[in-house]
């Protein structure tokens, strides 16, 4: 397939991974994407594999490859003579580091997007869990307390959402629905219709101490990695509660831990943390007004295959004409 279409017909191949048949592709579900997107789905030379055997195979003469992090972890590098892009169906793709693997001249693209519906929900969800003291009543059940707890409406109240890329900006959005004051913080702070105000990284100090519920949505890089720091937790106000729902390595696991334990945070949900999965006996699974959720905030089996094939052939149909691609991968900023 030449890039600007003259040609229709491209070799792809989707990879799916040996332990994880929960997110296969397959033929029924390749077939609805292109009745969807007739103009970029065309008359594609698609294989479907799932054994290293097939994917050996497929490389010989695919020019795209549909698979997750995983499948390039376990059998990249490789020979693939004719391969021009791979698209990745996960979002964030720090663990792939150093990227040294990917063959010159491939063009790279990541997820961005197929999470945002669900996460944005599960974020507000676990908002209005701590506005409701949910994570202190679990605490007080497990240990066979009956202590009320009273929470607050959401209207006015005050969030910081902490990188405003598509998880990020699904959270601000479903915030603002329910009257919440919304502060964005981005690398370069643009404006955001779903925030009152947006920050740079750098300014992030200032908004600390005035925010009652933080939202960790930015990618892990060199420049946030612990960017949520034992100092920067202590100066939120007492009773303040926090989400991750990026990565675990932003913040400092461990002082949060502490923090909830002595009570100056009132509560938290992580979807994420350092290590995965938590190995039994961790300290995470018994501090205190903290809930776990093991990294399932942003995927949902029913959207989540469609969603990304619609999203590789909106990439499908940029390459052909000779557009930039909207899911390309930076990898010097590392999203």
């Amino acid at each position: 397939m030449t890039r600007r279409g003259s040609i229709r017909r491209m070799r792809i191949h989707l990879q799916n991974p040996e332990n994880d048949p929960l997110f296969d592709f397959t033929r029924p579900m390749w077939q609805a994407a292109v009745a969807r997107a007739p103009d970029a789905g065309g008359e594609h030379d698609v294989s479907i594999g799932i054994a290293q055997a097939d994917f050996l195979a497929a490389m010989r003469d695919a020019e795209a490859l549909v698979c997750d992090a995983g499948v390039i972890a376990a059998l990249f590098p490789c020979p693939a003579p004719r391969l021009k892009l791979i698209f990745l169906t996960n979002a964030g793709l720090d663990r792939l580091a150093p990227f040294d693997w990917l063959p010159p001249g491939v063009a790279l693209m990541n997820n961005r997007g197929v999470h945002a519906a669900k996460a944005g929900e599960f974020a507000i969800m676990s908002i209005l869990m701590l506005a409701n003291r949910v994570p202190a009543m679990v605490t007080s059940q497990r240990q066979g307390l009956w202590h009320k707890r009273l929470g607050s409406v959401l209207a006015g109240r005050r969030l910081t959402v902490v990188g405003l890329g598509a998880l990020g900006a699904a959270t601000a959005g479903q915030a603002a629905r329910f009257g919440m004051h919304v502060t964005g913080v981005r690398a370069h702070p643009a404006p955001h219709p779903a925030c009152a105000r947006v920050i740079g990284t750098d300014a992030l100090d200032t908004v600390l101490p005035e925010t009652e519920f933080v939202v960790l949505a930015c990618p892990l890089t060199a420049a946030t990695h612990g960017l949520m720091t034992r100092r920067r937790l202590e100066s939120l106000p007492s009773g303040a509660g926090l989400i991750n729902i990026g990565r675990g390595a932003l913040l400092d696991q461990d002082a949060l831990c502490d923090l909830l334990e002595n009570e100056h945070l009132s509560g938290a949900v992580l979807d994420v943390f350092t290590p995965e999965p938590l190995p039994p006996g961790h300290r995470v699974w018994s501090t205190r007004n903290l809930i776990v959720s093991p990294h399932v905030s942003a995927d949902d089996p029913a959207t989540y295959n469609p969603h990304s094939l619609d999203i590789f052939l909106d990439n499908v149909r940029a390459w052909r004409a000779g557009r930039p691609l909207p899911n390309r991968f930076d990898i010097g900023r590392g999203y």
